[in-house]
């Protein structure tokens, strides 16, 4: 018996949404890391190609970089269209694009608001949706999508941010339960308080930074390659009868109070 094979992701095509930076780019080196064709998606061709260079110079044999806009329906469409055909199958797709936006609630205006939802959840939806597709015709395919802590908690200033995410777990449920018939197995990675550009902010003030530390059983923040792990085991066929599941990772944070 050979169970790391299990966890073997050669041959396979994974195209991970929002991937130029951060958790994107950590989940993407990852699952190139653990054999699979990565598509990096992102909508400035400069910084995926950027991407691109640095998971190369790391040891990735086979990248792509494919510029589109997970909030626009014909963007979407076009682009999983020109990759299936012109680039192979996706065999795994991580929905990780997303954005954050910090206000008093009765402040947030309304087309902040429609941002974060289009963003961080009708993309999930519509990528989801065209990459399904083909997954379903082939009987196999895995996706993922990015939830938070906040999928079960919430801070102040962040309100529609905590209800796209809680939106997406469920999203990811329901996507289980529709789609689990026809081969696929969709999940979610929760993933804690990680360093990464769009918490830099929330990095460098002190007062934040020391409450996250202590509010955090590990006592610290964690690293994007930390969910790496978490990323090849849903995408491989180690986790064949995991389907509807919210993985966290985060230092324990959601364990605590």
């Amino acid at each position: 018996m050979d169970s790391i094979s299990l966890f073997n992701l050669g041959g396979k095509r994974a195209l991970v949404t929002g991937s130029s930076r951060g958790i994107g780019f950590g989940i993407a080196a990852a699952l190139a890391g653990a054999g699979a064709e990565v598509i990096l998606n992102g909508r400035d061709p400069a910084a995926l190609g950027d991407a691109a260079s640095r998971l190369a110079d790391d040891g990735a044999l086979n990248v792509k970089a494919l510029a589109f806009d997970v909030t626009s329906e014909d963007s979407v469409e076009d682009a999983i269209a020109h990759a299936e055909t012109e680039i192979g199958p996706i065999d795994i797709l991580v929905n990780n694009a997303g954005m954050q936006h910090r206000a008093p609630l009765e402040e947030w205006p309304l087309e902040k608001f429609r941002q974060v939802i289009d963003t961080n959840l009708t993309s999930a939806f519509i990528v989801g949706r065209a990459v399904a597709r083909g997954m379903i015709a082939r009987r196999h395919g895995k996706i993922i999508n990015i939830c938070s802590v906040m999928s079960n908690l919430a801070r102040p200033s962040i309100a529609p941010y905590a209800a796209s995410k809680a939106a997406i777990a469920n999203l990811t449920r329901g996507m289980a339960v529709d789609w689990s018939k026809h081969g696929l197995n969709v999940n979610g990675i929760a993933p804690g308080y990680i360093r990464t550009e769009l918490n830099e902010a929330l990095l460098k003030n002190q007062e934040f930074n020391s409450w996250v530390e202590k509010r955090t059983p590990m006592g610290r923040w964690g690293d994007p390659a930390e969910l790496g792990g978490a990323a090849i085991f849903l995408a491989s066929e180690a986790s064949t009868f995991v389907n509807g599941h919210i993985l966290y990772v985060d230092g324990a944070f959601t364990a605590t109070v």
